[in-house]
C-alpha cells in the first residue's frame, strides 16, 4: 500500500503520477481542501487514516515535517518515507541537473534550463518551483530536467542521484523546521550523498563548507567562484551545469559563451527586480529574500536611504549581520506580518521603525508602501521580507504579485513601471 501524505501542489502531482501508472494508493492531509479531495477521488483514490493502515511506502509532501507523529508512526511500522523527487527519480531515468543551496537556486535552475533549450534540447525546469518533478518526467520527447531542490525535498531522498549536482552555498535558513544549522546543512548535503565518479558536481569553491563537502565526494568536480553580483554568480553556475549536462547528451558547448548568454537572460520575477518608480523612488521586489545573506545583498544594493519592508513568519533568521547595513543604509523599517513585532524590536535601535498592524497581506503591503512613500528623502522601497509568507500569502510568488499590484494602484499617475 502506498500512502500519499499531504496534498497541495506536491501531493496532488504525486496522485496524478500514480494514476497514470494505474497504481493503488490512498491519501491523507491534516487540513484537506475540499477541491483537492474531490480531484483525488476523481483520480480513483480514497482518503485514509494513517493510524488504521500499514503502508509499505509513504510519499510525504515537503510541507509535512518528518517529525510529524503520524509519519513517525508509519516509519516505526516499517514504511519507507520518501518525497516526490525520489519517486520521480526511481521511476524515470530522465537525465537531471539537481540544484540546491541557501540562495540562488531558482535563478540558477531557470537559467540552466534556458541555456539547454538554446542548445536545441527539450528541457523543463521543475521541482521546488512549478511544476513538481513528477509532473514533467512523463512528458513525451522530454530530454532532461533541471530540478530546484529545497532542504525539505532533499531530506526525504534515499537513492536520488542526478547526473549533474549543483551546490551553490550553505548559509542559514529554515532553523525553525530543521532544529539547527547542522541539521539544515545535512539535509542540503543529501544532494551529494549518492554521487559516484560517474556524475558531475558543480560547486562554489569560495564557500568553505561547500568546498569541504565537494572534496569528500567522488564525483567529477567542476568548481566556480562567485561574482560580486549574485545574478552573475547564478549565471556562472548555470552555465557550468548546462555545459556538463549537454556534454552527456552529445553536445560540446563553450561554458564561457553559455555564461554570456545567461547574463542576457531577464531576471527571474521576485528576485531583486526594480518593478517601477513613484516619482524618483525606486520600488524593488525581492519577495524571495527570506534568508540573511540574500537580504544583506539586497540592502547593500538598493539605493539608500531605503524604506525596508520586512516580516512574515520568521524562520530563525540571524539578524546580527544585518545591523550595520540597517544603521548605514535604512531610513525606515516597515515591519509586517506575524513576526513583525520581533523584527521591529530588533531593528529599532538602528533605524526608525514603524510596525504595520493589518488584517491581511494586501492591506499590510499597502499600508507599508504608503508609509514609505510619505517618508522624506527615501530613495528606494525594498520588499525583502527575511521571513516566509504563509501567515498572509500562499507563497512568496503571491506576495510578489500583490506588492506589484499595490504599487501600481498607490502610485497612480506618478507610477512608472520598469
Amino acid at each position: 500500500m502506498t500512502l500519499v501524505f499531504g496534498l497541495g501542489r506536491s501531493g496532488m502531482a504525486v496522485l496524478r503520477f500514480l494514476a497514470r501508472r494505474g497504481r493503488r494508493a490512498c491519501f491523507y492531509d491534516d487540513r484537506p481542501r475540499p477541491g483537492e479531495v474531490a480531484e483525488a477521488r476523481r483520480l480513483g483514490f480514497e482518503f485514509c487514516d494513517p493510524r488504521l493502515i500499514r503502508a509499505d511506502l509513504v510519499v510525504a509532501a515537503p510541507g509535512v515535517p518528518l517529525s510529524h507523529p503520524l509519519l513517525e508512526e508509519q516509519a516505526a511500522r516499517g514504511a519507507e518515507i520518501i518525497g516526490e523527487v525520489e519517486l520521480a527519480w526511481r521511476e524515470s531515468r530522465l537525465p537531471l541537473v539537481g540544484v540546491t543551496g541557501t540562495a540562488g537556486k531558482t535563478t540558477t535552475t531557470v537559467y540552466a534550463a534556458e541555456l539547454l533549450k538554446a542548445q536545441g534540447l527539450r528541457v523543463r525546469a521543475a521541482g521546488n518551483i512549478d511544476p513538481p518533478l513528477v509532473a514533467v518526467v512523463d512528458e513525451e520527447g522530454l530530454e532532461a530536467a533541471v530540478v530546484e531542490l529545497s532542504s525539505f525535498q532533499l531530506e526525504r531522498t534515499r537513492e536520488f542521484r542526478p547526473e549533474v549536482a549543483v551546490l551553490l552555498n550553505l548559509g542559514t535558513d529554515h532553523l525553525d523546521r530543521h532544529g539547527g544549522l547542522e541539521a539544515y546543512h545535512s539535509a542540503k548535503l543529501k544532494l551529494l550523498a549518492n554521487l559516484t565518479a560517474g556524475e558531475d558536481l558543480v560547486y562554489n569553491a569560495a564557500d568553505p563548507k561547500v568546498a569541504a563537502a565537494a572534496a569528500a565526494s567522488p564525483a567529477r568536480k567542476i568548481p566556480f567562484r562567485p561574482a560580486a553580483d549574485p545574478r552573475a554568480s547564478n549565471a556562472r553556475a548555470a552555465a557550468l551545469a548546462a555545459a556538463a549536462l549537454a556534454r552527456r547528451l552529445g553536445l560540446e558547448p563553450d561554458p564561457e559563451e553559455l555564461e554570456r548568454q545567461a547574463l542576457r537572460l531577464p531576471p527571474v520575477p521576485g528576485r531583486f527586480e526594480e518593478i517601477g518608480r513613484v516619482g524618483g523612488v525606486a520600488l524593488i521586489d525581492d519577495s524571495i529574500a527570506t534568508r540573511t545573506d540574500s537580504v544583506a545583498a539586497a540592502l547593500a544594493a538598493a539605493p539608500a536611504p531605503i524604506a525596508w519592508i520586512v516580516g512574515g513568519e520568521d524562520k530563525g533568521a540571524d539578524l546580527e549581520p544585518l545591523l550595520p547595513l540597517v544603521s548605514r543604509r535604512v531610513g525606515l523599517v516597515l515591519a509586517i506580518g506575524r513576526d513583525g513585532p520581533r523584527f521591529a524590536e530588533a531593528f529599532s535601535p538602528h533605524a526608525p521603525v514603524r510596525l504595520i498592524d493589518a488584517a491581511d497581506g494586501e492591506a499590510a503591503l499597502a499600508a507599508a508602501l504608503a508609509a514609505a512613500l510619505e517618508q522624506p528623502g527615501i530613495k528606494s522601497v525594498l520588499l525583502a521580507p527575511l521571513a516566509a509568507s504563509f501567515d498572509q500569502f500562499d507563497d512568496y510568488k503571491e506576495r510578489s504579485r500583490v506588492f506589484r499590484s499595490v504599487a501600481a494602484r498607490l502610485g497612480g499617475e506618478s507610477w512608472t513601471p520598469s
